[in-house]
């Protein structure tokens, strides 16, 4: 077979927009490759609800299956049902086809060995991506077999409503706003799961359906313009609070009574404390960008902070090795030990509703104590013409009061009553800044003021 240039392997995945960098020879491709992975027998494969997706993925089994390996189809599905049925199954690797939150015209997989654990970017991928582009595969002895493996949804369904007690749940409404994406399935069989374990919830499910046309938009709730659809609704129905996911559902995203959206460092807080509530002195994973109310949520509860590079590859390494029971990034990645050390967009929720029901209080309730204790700026991006020389820029004016300096990610500098990171972006020219407080939400207003001014960008 002819080299192929293939340009969709990103850092730790595939994307790329459909036809000109990924098509049905590039999916085969990618399977045939995969199936030449060292003693790789069994490879579960999902898909989401693309228009592109059926086609994608049938090509990527038939890869996988003339490389030799067993496929167990999941079907439609989310990327955390592969990650589940990788590693409960024990296959020796997965992968969904999904876009997840890019454009209606781009696509892409997600990729993962045994055990669910990331591909190595340097070594695992590169060696997939090259064989790929080569199309030297190896012949295998024997065709691979496709086994429809959708009951497996039981399976997860059960698995994930172990992660809280049901029948010590208060009753609640909780309004789910699927976005027309893959939740929808694996969502109704969690709720009939609860039903059955005797769960006092009512759900309100709206754009719960799949459909490829995204009549609502891509679903990608951390988009302040995306937020409203979920609030209204919340509002409307009386809910005690709101989840909404992304496309395949690998991230979830909070709303209160009031329907305020909950920025992610909050929650990365809440299911501290919801662990920690019944795990006491368990290790917490944590993310550099925003840190102050997730360590001081570690510490009153007795658990240890473990800090992490940003990222699932870097968040599920750090946690392999420290044996946390929980990670959380503020981009709504949520991990789970108990779940392959895998991201989840459901049990998040969960946890959350069980946390309530212990404390008896409300999300607004109890996320407003923190929000006030320790305020943020939320995430701002700005695109400069040299990101390098503006950082430098920063450095120069306000290294010299810190405290601490952190380079584990982008930059960190720490002072007594508040603290800043700035990370710049691989693939564009965008650095990113993150700015909390001990309790002066004014203090953060003006630190982010006086850091625009130095970095000299515009807003993206």
């Amino acid at each position: 077979m002819t080299r192929r240039e293939i340009t969709c392997f990103k850092a730790y995945d595939l994307r790329g927009k459909l036809g000109s960098e990924l098509d049905e020879d590039v999916a085969w491709r990618v399977g045939r490759a995969f199936a030449a992975r060292p003693e790789t027998r069994r490879v579960v494969v999902g898909r989401d609800g693309r228009e592109s997706s059926p086609a994608l993925a049938a090509a990527l089994i038939r890869g996988l299956t003339e490389g030799g390996a067993d496929v167990l189809d999941l079907g439609l599905a989310g990327t955390e049902e592969m990650y589940f049925s990788t590693a409960h199954f024990g296959t020796d690797g997965g992968i969904t086809v999904t876009a997840s939150h890019n454009p209606i015209d781009y696509n892409g997989m997600k990729l993962v060995g045994r055990d669910a654990a990331p591909l190595d970017p340097a070594t695992e991928l590169e060696t997939l991506a090259e064989l790929a582009r080569s199309g030297a595969f190896p012949t295998p002895p024997q065709k691979g077999e496709v086994t429809d493996f959708a009951h497996a949804r039981a399976t997860y369904a059960a698995a994930v409503c172990d992660f809280v007690d049901a029948g010590a749940l208060a009753p609640m409404t909780v309004l789910v706003n699927a976005g027309n994406g893959t939740a929808g399935p694996a969502f109704d069989a969690i709720a009939a799961e609860l039903e059955r374990r005797g769960a006092p919830l009512r759900f309100i499910r709206i754009n719960h359906n799949p459909d490829a046309s995204f009549p609502n938009g891509i679903p990608n709730p951390i988009l302040p313009e995306n937020q409203p659809m979920t609030a209204d609704a919340v509002r409307r129905h009386g809910a005690d609070l709101g989840v909404a996911w992304d496309g395949d559902f690998d991230r979830c995203f909070l709303f209160d009574a009031s329907s305020r959206f909950i920025p992610g460092e909050y929650v990365v807080g809440l299911l501290a404390q919801a662990f920690l509530e019944r795990h006491p002195g368990e290790r917490i994973v944590h993310d550099p960008r925003v840190v102050l109310n997730t360590r001081d949520v570690i510490a009153t509860a007795g658990g240890e902070a473990v800090q992490s590079r940003t990222g699932h590859a870097f968040m599920k390494q750090k946690m392999r090795q420290s044996g946390a029971i929980y990670g959380g990034e503020m981009s709504a990645h949520h991990y789970f030990r108990d779940f392959a050390f895998a991201d989840s967009g459901m049990i998040p929720w969960l946890k959350v509703v069980e946390l309530l029901s212990l404390r008896g209080t409300t999300l607004a309730d109890l996320v407003s104590d923190r929000m006030t204790a320790f305020p943020s700026s939320g995430e701002i991006n700005f695109r400069l013409d040299d990101p390098d020389a503006a950082i430098a820029r920063v450095l120069t004016a306000l290294e010299g009061g810190a405290i601490a300096r952190d380079d584990l990610d982008g930059i960190s500098l720490e002072y007594p009553e508040w603290r800043f990171n700035l990370r710049r972006s691989n693939t564009e020219p965008v650095v990113r800044l993150n700015v909390e407080s001990r309790g002066d939400a004014d203090l953060v207003a003006a630190q982010v003021a006086q850091i625009e001014g130095l970095l000299g960008g515009e807003r993206a």
